[in-house]
């Protein structure tokens, strides 16, 4: 845990204008701590691989400490919460994720460790079609007791949460402010009910304006927390496309629930799943076998099916897998000299044929 000396440094050095987090933890993994990157020449600083002086210009130090000790009163007199990219209570999962945040905020009572995580996303005009699916997603997940993470925004987002509250789901609103605004107004009136099993995160602070590319900021901390996001409407452009976007980049599930051809709000959807981006989506069972989560929930091995009939493309992938036990699709596609479009299709197949299982993380495996 963050000493208060380090925390306030630290806070200095989010505040530096045009040093993303990427590069921050370039410097704090090279110097050791953000009090020794402000005390460090920025000539030196600027050697170290990816950072160069351009990033460096910003650095004022007696500046950015007093927004710092501002932002350190209103922690300490709220009761704020944090957590240190290098901290044993930073996310498991975010670790992973290259851009994550140095430094986060919450409150509440959020456990995510060893946790089963879903990400729900969508339209913030969302129909009665995505209205009743996500309801009724959530219920049917309920007894696996995932943590259901959203954006708090009108639509999918308020659905998601209110469906896990009814469900006795712990839930994580991603806010895109800090943690004494609260938008939209209309949704305080769940803050409670959603700080009881579960609460707020963000790395704005109270400082911060409100500012509409915030909202895309905090969608890559919604997408890295999880270990799926689940697309339930779109239209053709959204928000919730760039979130997809993002879980694709950080080699994360993606689903998406299908809608008619003709309906707008479906067309981010089907787009996603057309274009390979998304499992489709029809109930939550789709979730559990994509997420091996039913293979977590029993012991019982599934028997292969015999005497399948494979054709030659299938049998080389299936004496690949043999060796390997469980392989990614594009190293599968390279080793055995298939094209990786084919190569889906044919993974495709074998599954349903039942001598493949697709696992997290776009990995396949022999069953």
């Amino acid at each position: 845990m963050l000493s208060k000396n380090e925390l306030r440094y630290t806070l200095a050095l989010q505040r530096i204008p045009n040093l993303g987090d990427i590069s921050a933890k370039k410097l704090l993994r090279k110097m050791g701590s953000a009090e020794a990157v402000f005390k460090e020449k920025k000539g030196n600083l600027a050697k170290i691989d990816g950072i160069g002086l351009l990033r460096l210009k910003d650095i004022n130090l007696k500046k950015q400490l007093e927004e710092a000790d501002e932002e350190l009163k209103f922690i300490e007199e709220n009761g704020i919460q944090f957590s240190y990219f290098k901290d044993k209570n930073y996310p498991e999962k975010l670790k992973h994720c290259i851009d994550g945040p140095i430094l986060f905020f919450h409150r509440g009572n959020i456990d995510l460790a060893g946790k089963k995580i879903i990400s729900i996303v969508g339209a913030r005009k969302i129909t009665s079609y995505g209205n009743v699916f996500c309801q009724s997603l959530i219920a049917e997940l309920a007894p696996l007791n995932p943590v259901i993470i959203s954006g708090l925004a009108y639509g999918v987002d308020i659905c998601a949460h209110k469906a896990a509250i009814e469900n006795n789901l712990q839930n994580v609103a991603c806010l895109a402010h800090g943690l004494n605004q609260f938008y939209p107004k209309d949704h305080r009136k769940y803050a409670n009910k959603i700080e009881e099993n579960g609460g707020f995160i963000t790395e704005f602070w109270s400082s911060d304006t409100f500012d509409r590319n915030n909202f895309l900021k905090r969608n890559r901390i919604i997408a890295g927390l999880s270990e799926a996001t689940i697309v339930i409407e779109s239209a053709e452009k959204g928000g919730s496309l760039v979130t997809a976007d993002i879980a694709n980049s950080y080699n994360r599930e993606v689903f998406a629930v299908p809608g008619r051809a003709t309906d707008s709000q479906s067309q981010g959807c089907n787009n996603l799943i057309k274009q390979q981006k998304a499992q489709l989506l029809t109930s939550a069972a789709d979730i559990i076998y994509m997420l091996g989560w039913e293979f977590m929930e029993s012991k019982k091995p599934k028997q292969t099916q015999l005497f399948v009939e494979l054709d030659e493309e299938e049998k080389v992938i299936f004496r690949f897998l043999k060796e390997k036990e469980k392989e990614l699709l594009d190293v599968i596609a390279l080793k055995c000299n298939i094209p990786a479009y084919k190569a889906a299709s044919i993974l495709m197949n074998m599954e349903l044929k039942g001598v493949i299982r697709p696992l997290p993380g776009k990995l396949f495996q022999l069953i």
